[in-house]
């Protein structure tokens, strides 16, 4: 893994919204016409957007707070309503707990060092762009390593969309978290994560001509959400989620038809300081809470089938 700075400097922290630690680490946004966010400052959400990018990147780089104002009409349905806690619906085949109720939150409310990951594959010139988003919006679940589960809405991935994850993390647990989706239209969708999951962030995947090929890329901004996360990211973490991400790309690409997909992996560490302040993220860790689930379910599963008898033995006195 490499870990280094950014190339370049952004000049104001107001320009990005993030700190002043963050800001003098993180690339400059540029203006790109109608390509997704590729670097830091452009995932990381600029409030004053509409000069730091293009029109199509000034409405994408703004955080979920003002995104709808900085979209304009031509987007705006592209992007997820403004919400204050997350509501969900059981899903099947998920145990679908730690969603319900927390916020959402993004790299300035994470712990541990902020990281900028990329994941690329070439697509070859055949492919356009909304035929590869198109595949992997419709068939997001499908290209993900076994024994993970993602149970999204049965439209696919839609603004406004929360989906249920159970993550395989050894032992024979599953770490449930959820994801919800941020934005999304014909050439992107980005993901953005829950109080208590792995790292506060987002992840955004797009499709985009480069010369005379298309360009597929997930697009990872993030920090590790507490102190218990960013050991675990530090030892092991961060190999096993590129490992997790280039399978995804690989079946992706296998999908939509290429011969030997290859993916192109680059970490840069956009912030090496710790913010303190948000330690107590602990509180909502996702992992604690699935293990602790994990071993209670078989305690809670006789109790619910204690009381289901007793209401039984009612009825049937009742009847008598």
């Amino acid at each position: 893994m490499t870990e280094t700075a950014g190339p370049d400097r952004v000049r104001s922290t107001e320009q990005i919204g993030l700190s002043a630690r963050e800001a003098a680490a993180a690339p400059v946004p540029h203006a790109t016409g109608n390509a997704p966010p590729r670097n830091a400052a452009q995932a990381a959400g600029p409030r004053n957007a509409a000069q730091a990018a293009g029109p199509r990147n000034a409405a994408q780089a703004a955080g979920p707070r003002n995104a709808a104002q900085a979209a304009g009409p031509r987007n705006a349905a592209s992007w997820a309503r403004k919400v204050d806690r997350l509501e969900v619906d059981p899903r099947a085949g998920v145990r679908g707990t730690n969603v319900a109720g927390r916020r959402l939150t993004g790299p300035i409310q994470g712990f541990g060092k902020m990281w900028q990951k990329s994941y690329r594959m070439k697509a070859g010139p055949e492919i356009a762009p909304e035929q590869a988003i198109a595949t992997w919006r419709e068939h997001f679940p499908e290209f993900w390593p076994k024994g993970n589960r993602f149970a999204g809405a049965l439209t696919g991935i839609n603004p406004g969309d929360v989906a249920l994850l159970d993550l395989a993390i050894g032992g024979g647990v599953k770490l449930s978290t959820g994801v919800f989706v941020l934005y999304a239209d014909a050439e992107s969708f980005t993901l953005m994560t829950p109080q208590g999951h792995m790292f506060a962030g987002w992840i955004t995947f797009s499709a985009e001509r480069e010369a005379d090929e298309t360009v597929v890329q997930a697009l990872v901004l993030m920090r590790a959400n507490d102190p218990l996360y960013e050991i675990a990211m530090t030892f092991g973490g961060h190999a096993k989620e590129d490992k997790f991400w280039a399978a995804t790309l690989t079946a992706l690409g296998e999908r939509l038809g290429l011969p030997n997909p290859a993916v192109e992996t680059k970490t840069t560490c956009v912030d090496t300081k710790r913010q303190w302040r948000h330690a107590n993220n602990i509180w909502h860790n996702s992992m604690i809470r699935s293990v602790l689930q994990t071993i209670a379910a078989p305690v809670t599963g006789l109790a619910r089938m204690l009381r289901r008898k007793d209401q039984g033995h009612d009825k049937g006195t009742a009847t008598t």
